[in-house]
């Protein structure tokens, strides 16, 4: 008799890095991961917000977790970060990349230092950690990379050139790596949000005439609820995408359906 198909999507001993995991998508996945019993290392460079966030996990889910400051433009706090998660835990088995920024606004208003300040968060960051895990994961014959990328990643939008650069980037870095990978059983995916309630959205959601404009353009007729991306999240994570790599998945309510 084969085993139960919800246990493909437990992960109970397992190592998930979560950068970016202490607020939003990346909070809401750190609590999915943590449900389905992996041992959650938070990274994030606000200290309150990673031990408030390490400190809920505790709480619901009670088995080991650990929260780390880190800055993933410096490669030598990402190196010390994965030092110490291997030290503790001996393995990763999941990296997700949550981390990202968002600076808005015409062409002409933008600066060359903002435009390479959302690169390197939302690209080079991303790469960064991927090359300072992917040998652990080699070593293993094992693993489960998730990329955060956006809806952006695949439409365009006015005012946002730097961050649909970006996740441009990392659509392509997350095919790129997925290939390389292959052969070692490390699956690399993305997912793609359309709008969420999240921090980055402020803008949006504090503005009635804004946000009525973007859910007019949602066939589900609504914003996303962040429980549904977890939940997405933990699929990419879990043994059950055994035969998906390089994929997009997006989760946008329908809009690039359009």
């Amino acid at each position: 008799m084969t085993d139960s198909i919800l246990n493909q999507f437990r992960l109970d001993g397992q190592v998930a890095v979560v950068v970016g995991g202490n607020r939003g998508l990346g909070f809401e996945i750190s609590k999915a991961l943590a449900e389905a019993g992996a041992n959650v290392a938070i990274v994030g460079r606000d200290v309150e917000r990673n031990e408030g966030a390490r400190n809920y996990l505790q709480r619901h889910y009670g088995q080991q977790n650990m929260w780390q400051t880190c800055d993933i433009c410096d490669e030598h706090q990402i190196d010390r970060v994965i030092a110490i998660v291997t030290k503790q835990w001996n393995r990763i088995d999941v990296l997700v990349n949550s981390a990202g920024v968002n600076i808005r606004g015409t062409l002409e208003s933008l600066s060359l230092e903002q435009f390479e300040q959302v690169q390197r968060v939302n690209v080079t960051g991303t790469w960064s950690m991927c090359r300072a895990v992917v040998p652990i994961m080699k070593q293993q014959g094992y693993g489960r990379i998730v990329n955060m990328a956006s809806m952006l990643s695949i439409i365009g939008m006015p005012e946002r050139t730097p961050y649909a650069t970006s996740k441009g980037a990392v659509l392509q870095l997350t095919r790129a790596l997925a290939l390389e990978l292959a052969s070692h059983k490390i699956n690399v995916n993305a997912i793609l949000p359309g709008p969420f309630a999240t921090e980055m959205n402020l803008p949006l959601t504090n503005d009635p005439e804004k946000y009525a404009a973007f859910v007019a353009k949602i066939p589900l007729g609504r914003w996303g609820e962040l429980h549904e991306l977890g939940a997405l999240a933990l699929y990419l994570c879990s043994p059950a995408c055994s035969y998906v790599t390089g994929a997009a998945f997006s989760i946008d309510g329908g809009w690039t359906a359009q």
